[in-house]
């Protein structure tokens, strides 16, 4: 597919049809990311003054705290804006009913997250959200000589993009040169049809987990280096990309890494330049760190992602902790951008599971069971040998007994009926000794 086409025709196409502004606030923020800091920190406080509006006229949860912290919605200022709690995703998840803005324009679809904190979320988010999303990926690419249309690969493995394998989503996916290629089950055997396939399709960049694009080049240093000359970039996401990382996939692939950093609920974050400095995207949110009191750190310093979602209207993440550790930088982008620079993300961290047949797969293949599931506060998943694993459970009020049945059955699966699966209950699962709480742990080699 020519990616002229693509660009100008079919992908603004499919956006008008979803009702999803992502053209016209795409045009937006190319222009608004050249404004100064001075400039961009007032258009973030014009657009948090009509988001707590709307939020206190349609939320009820976020319209009492509103109330009683006294906030003056006329006259916002970072001052005023700490007067609010911070809110956090066990607030998120029981009282996500009294958030929702049911009639928000464009309307609300359901939603889940990927559960990499291990304490999965399901929430609502409006076209206003996506599109936000959508158009500050498609300005990152555009940093690296990317633009939409042109081919581009995914190693991914959501279920809602993985069975969706009809003839429209094939077509749909070709109409916009995009190749998909399943992240949760890499074997040996099925890595060298990829980098058969992604050399075919001479994509100019590459989109995936740090750890299973770190996975591919490993295989790929094993066996043979892809060859692939209109390669521009590959994109890593979803979890830290360590230093190692890094420089096996630029080995491997010939090109630089540019890492992004975000979620589900708090939507993209920051995204890596050619300067190697992380931008904020400060059009589509804010971001206090704070330090273990609640007090904002200085710049350099590190503290808590606290994240107030500027275009999350349909369910407000107000002053949102994101149990992210971050820093911000008090440098400014090197090529004149007044966006906000991220020093430092310690990120979240996943681990790989190994099927009996020999398939590696990531640990997002199972963190979806857990995450789906009503009533799951917190969850580990271990991986004690081939076929053996333990959940940890942290149950809130939403808990049914019989979802361990599920659970169980969704397990065995995707890892054979004889895969040994055994749910505990538990009151709290303690932090790793870095601080961090892993939620998928394997104890299987894993080779390439």
């Amino acid at each position: 597919m020519y990616p002229y086409l693509s660009r100008s025709v079919i992908y603004p196409l499919q956006e008008h049809l979803l009702n999803r502004p992502t053209f016209s606030y795409l045009a937006e923020i190319e222009q608004s990311q050249w404004l100064s800091r001075q400039a961009i920190e007032a258009l973030q406080f014009a657009k948090l003054q009509k988001l707590l509006s709307d939020a206190a006229q349609h939320s009820p949860w976020h319209s009492q705290r509103i109330a009683e912290a006294g906030v003056d919605l006329n006259n916002l200022s970072p001052e005023e804006l700490q007067k609010l709690p911070t809110m956090n995703k066990q607030d998120a998840q029981l009282h996500g009913g009294q958030m929702v803005w049911q009639n928000v324009p464009g309307g609300a679809y359901k939603y889940s997250t990927g559960g990499s904190s291990g304490q999965p979320l399901i929430f609502y988010f409006g076209r206003l959200r996506q599109a936000s999303d959508a158009a500050g990926r498609i300005r990152a690419r555009r940093w690296w000589g990317v633009d939409v249309g042109d081919p581009e690969v995914y190693l991914w493995g959501a279920p809602v993009e993985l069975n969706k394998t009809d003839k429209i989503k094939t077509i749909r996916d070709r109409l916009l040169n995009q190749l998909l290629l399943n992240a949760f089950a890499m074997s040996p055997a099925r890595m060298g049809e990829y980098l058969q396939r992604i050399e075919q399709f001479k994509p100019r960049c590459i989109y995936g987990y740090a750890s299973s694009v770190a996975l591919l080049a490993a295989y790929a240093q094993n066996n043979r280096k892809p060859n692939l000359p209109h390669l521009k970039v590959v994109c890593t996401t979803g979890e830290p990309l360590y230093p190692e990382q890094r420089q096996l996939i630029e080995s491997t692939f010939g090109v630089p890494v540019a890492n992004e950093y975000g979620s589900r609920d708090s939507g993209l974050t920051c995204h890596e330049t050619p300067g190697q400095q992380q931008l904020l995207m400060s059009e589509s949110m804010i971001m206090e760190v704070l330090d273990a009191a609640g007090n904002p750190v200085a710049a350099g310093e590190t503290g808590e992602a606290v994240i107030t979602g500027l275009c999350s209207h349909a369910q407000p993440f107000i002053r949102y902790r994101t149990g992210d550790r971050i820093s911000l930088s008090a440098e400014p982008d090197k090529q004149g951008r007044g966006l906000h620079v991220v020093e430092k993300v310690e990120g979240r961290t996943t681990d790989f599971l190994v099927h009996k047949n020999g398939s590696i797969m990531h640990g997002l293949s199972v963190i979806y069971i857990l995450r789906e599931t009503s009533g799951v506060e917190r969850f580990k998943i271990i991986q004690h040998a081939i076929g053996e694993f333990e959940i940890q459970i942290v149950p809130n009020s939403l808990w049914q007994a019989s979802a361990i049945a599920t659970i169980i059955e969704k397990f065995q699966a995707r890892f054979g009926q004889d895969a040994v699966v055994d749910c505990r209950m538990v009151d709290s699962i303690a932090p790793e000794a870095s601080g961090k709480i892993r939620q998928v742990i394997s104890h299987v080699t894993v080779g390439v």
